[in-house]
């Protein structure tokens, strides 16, 4: 039995060709676009996603103005070399980023290090005050053994990190609305140190936290230590 050949042509159609490179530089530039429009205006997001991304965003932003502080702050240096001195060597994985209660911007842990709230900052001037803040308490906490659940000692080491760190600068009361042009970085110092000892587990009360910083003001207040003066 012979096999006869079809007579008609079968016709092949190239396959379509990929995006050229200009065609996939050009989509990902509109997908960063089309994202950080959605971010901004949160079009196209679940509150769930919106919010994921707001932290993702937060959180890289955080890190990255860590290793630059790390590497240029003045301050920031400083201190990491005076912790080095002093037999307490803080790495940069000692600070960590994490999102935080937003009435928060930092912590320090002498089991964990450093926290950096990275949902907490308004600037990168912020977070420098806040990196220094927090190495104040850690240099306290080497240097001087304090005892965190004791009021005094609590009460001291915040009333030195809160006048050696930036946060009293008088731009940055100014930011809060308080314009005080008398004595306003010592108020400021003992305004912030009560609000931060009031939040001990072993603070029975705002008096409590009152009389803790007053008793320790002054000698606190004037031990610039490892400073030379006020930064």
């Amino acid at each position: 039995m012979s096999q006869t050949k079809d007579s008609s042509q079968a016709t092949t159609t190239a396959a379509p060709s990929g995006p050229t490179k200009d065609e996939e530089k050009d989509q990902k530039m509109f997908e960063r676009w089309r994202k950080t429009l959605s971010l901004i205006t949160g079009v196209g997001l679940s509150q769930e996603e919106f919010q994921a991304e707001v932290q993702k965003a937060d959180q890289k932003q955080c890190e990255l103005r860590k290793e630059k502080l790390i590497k240029n702050s003045p301050g920031v240096r400083f201190m990491m070399n005076n912790l080095a001195k002093a037999g307490c060597p803080l790495t940069k994985n000692m600070l960590q980023c994490a999102p935080c209660d937003i009435t928060r911007s930092g912590g320090f842990s002498k089991d964990h290090g450093i926290l950096l709230c990275s949902n907490g900052f308004f600037s990168k001037k912020h977070q420098e005050h806040t990196m220094i803040h927090e190495m104040i308490h850690m240099y306290d906490h080497c240097i001087f053994n304090v005892e965190w659940d004791n009021l005094r000692h609590h009460a001291c080491s915040e009333v030195r990190a809160a006048a050696l760190s930036g946060d009293c600068n008088w731009s940055r009361e100014v930011r809060r609305g308080i314009y005080t042009f008398t004595k306003q970085h010592q108020e400021c110092v003992k305004r912030r140190a009560i609000l931060s000892v009031e939040g001990n587990p072993n603070c029975s009360s705002r008096v409590a936290a009152e009389r803790a910083v007053n008793a320790v003001f002054e000698s606190c207040y004037n031990d610039t230590r490892p400073f030379d003066e006020f930064y």
